[in-house]
């Protein structure tokens, strides 16, 4: 079956923001006592950023006074604005993302972002990376019922490009997110990040690489073959 878009994940995939996501967690869990480490912090790569602070909260819970009464959304969200001014001034593309949206272009294969963050952060995204021309249109998982691993934002990008979601390739450097285009039915490339790529759960995947630099015509060719089973 033919390729009829390109869908791909932002953070981790397209720009090199796990980073900026790890220095404001930091810095904010900091100001309610609790101190994480960068690695700690590597744990909940993939999980919307609400998920986040559940997730720590659960572990470790801070008391209302150390929170001067802010609520878990006020402690994302400034988790999220700090992130927000860091990719526009500091973030990078990761290597080979240019290129691999390039592919596609080249092809006159839609591209698209289906990603976990908000709307306003993908926006900074493509102005900073300068793909605005590149991508036919970018999708947040915040305008759907639910977040990622659930497939919702991945079935809205297709529908949004007006194609079957079983003729989409997604690109995933997360396990939360490749499970989420996986339920949608998608053709899967998982691209991980160092710390966790010879985690076997990535197996999910229809293709593995350690690099967007390793996506190639062969990488493209198999996977046009390939045919998504129904689920």
């Amino acid at each position: 079956m033919e390729i009829s878009a390109a869908i791909f994940d932002m953070d981790g995939l397209l720009v090199d923001s796990e980073p900026h996501w790890r220095i404001m967690e930091r810095e904010v869990f900091d100001t309610v006592g609790l101190y994480l480490t960068d690695d700690q912090c590597k744990q909940t790569t993939g999980l919307p950023i609400l998920d986040v602070v559940k997730y720590w909260y659960a572990r470790t819970p801070w008391t209302e006074e150390a929170a001067a009464g802010r609520s878990f959304e006020e402690l994302g969200e400034a988790i999220t604005s700090g992130v927000h001014e860091r990719i526009a001034h500091y973030a990078e593309p990761m290597p080979g993302a240019l290129e691999a949206l390039d592919f596609f272009v080249r092809r006159g294969i839609p591209t698209a972002i289906a990603s976990a963050s908000p709307m306003s952060l993908i926006e900074v995204v493509v102005k900073r990376l300068g793909i605005y021309n590149t991508l036919t249109l970018w999708h947040s998982a915040t305008l759907e019922a639910r977040n990622k691993p659930a497939p919702d934002v991945y079935l809205g990008t297709a529908r949004r490009l007006s194609v079957l979601p079983e003729t989409c390739l997604a690109f995933e450097d997360s396990y939360n997110g490749l499970r989420s285009a996986t339920a949608a039915g998608m053709r899967t490339i998982a691209v991980p990040a160092d710390f966790e790529r010879s985690d076997p759960k990535f197996a999910i995947a229809d293709s593995i690489l350690n690099s967007l630099t390793d996506f190639s015509d062969l990488t493209f060719n198999t996977l046009k073959e390939h045919t998504i089973p129904n689920i």
